[in-house]
């Protein structure tokens, strides 16, 4: 039996443009009926929250609740430490993590939700500094804090004027404006967020040094500098015990075997064979093939900054770079591979 498929209705996409349109203009509406005092005393609030290294504590029922989880996620990644706390669970123990040096934002569109309005005079009695985020400035909640910020709108955009949409973008745009500054005023750097994003782009390129991926000394034997050509080849083919092959050797000055002399690629060894007769081949010495004297950097410098000292030497792009000690010029601390630097998420285009 062939079945026919239910034709597929257009999208109404000036239906969803109105909408869209809507809650950008609640916002715009939101921005306007700010008070810049209150404003100010919120912002004044989260600032001596973080000097006494305390912590934002964000609470909310119901789509409230979703927004304020979100709002503690952004302060918590820009460095102010802030967790959600279900305001049902607070009156049942939940309200020991909130400590007098805290600071309570509630969240409710109404300012009359009941289990907010059950804690409220418990966190008064704590001390905790208390700023509303309310859709009406004269509830009950906002009577209680120290601090309003009105979040109200005309209407919402559900058709019922019922499903919280507009309310719930409105306090989402304001918490972001307020965390956006705070990092300002805070002067929350690069690395400071990227501390916070580790796994992120900008936090492996910020926080990653030389030293967390390249090949430690302790793992690299070094050639000796009188080292023949097939002794060269198997020191290549054998690499590292916890790596394999590294497609480089490096060749040791002599009577001290821990400082580098030169270093030997893959490259090395292929430009080595095409100058050299087969029948030379014999007589040719790790000494020989090495190049004297190759880029290195220091096992502190970010892999992104080493990366991009690999991909943009003048010569040619470099595939395994020496790392030396600091303040020991020549004295090797271990290779690093371009291979490395990509399996860590590291590319051209993130330097």
């Amino acid at each position: 039996m062939t079945g026919r498929m239910a034709p597929v209705l257009p999208v109404s996409l000036s239906a969803l443009t109105r909408c869209l349109q809507e809650e950008a203009n609640a916002i715009a509406a939101a921005a306007e009926r700010l008070d810049a005092t209150q404003v100010e005393r919120a912002l004044e609030q989260l600032e001596a929250c973080r000097q006494r290294r305390a912590k934002l504590v964000i609470t909310g029922v119901g789509k409230s609740g979703i927004v304020a989880r979100k709002i503690a996620a952004t302060f918590s990644s820009i460095g102010l430490t802030a967790v959600f706390l279900n305001p049902v669970d607070a009156l049942h123990g939940d309200l020991g993590i909130v400590h007098p040096d805290d600071v309570a934002l509630l969240l409710s569109n109404s300012g009359e939700t009941e289990e907010l309005l059950a804690i409220l005079p418990h966190l008064k009695r704590r001390g905790t500094g208390r700023i509303a985020l309310v859709g009406r400035i004269s509830s009950s909640l906002a009577r209680g804090c120290d601090v309003v910020l009105d979040g109200s709108v005309d209407r919402e955009v559900c058709p019922l004027n019922l499903a919280p949409t507009a309310s719930t973008a409105v306090a989402m745009a304001i918490g972001d404006a307020l965390a956006a500054v705070w990092m300002e005023r805070a002067g929350i750097s690069p690395v400071d967020f990227a501390i916070n994003h580790p796994a992120g782009s900008l936090g492996r390129q910020l926080t990653l040094t030389v030293a967390d991926l390249m090949v430690p000394a302790s793992e690299l034997t070094p050639l000796a500098p009188e080292a023949p050509l097939p002794a060269v080849i198997a020191h290549l083919t054998q690499g590292s015990p916890s790596r394999g092959s590294l497609g480089a050797s490096w060749v040791h000055a002599g009577g001290d075997d821990s400082r580098l002399a030169g270093l030997i690629t893959d490259g090395d060894l292929r430009r080595t064979l095409q100058r050299h007769e087969p029948g030379d081949w014999g007589r040719v010495t790790a000494g020989q093939m090495a190049t004297a004297d190759p880029i290195t950097v220091t096992p502190d410098v970010l892999a992104a900054a080493a990366l991009e000292l690999m991909e943009r030497n003048p010569r040619q792009p470099i595939s395994v770079l020496p790392v030396v000690e600091p303040g020991q010029p020549g004295r090797l601390a271990g290779l690093l591979r371009l291979h490395d630097l990509v399996q860590a998420g590291f590319s051209r285009s993130s330097t």
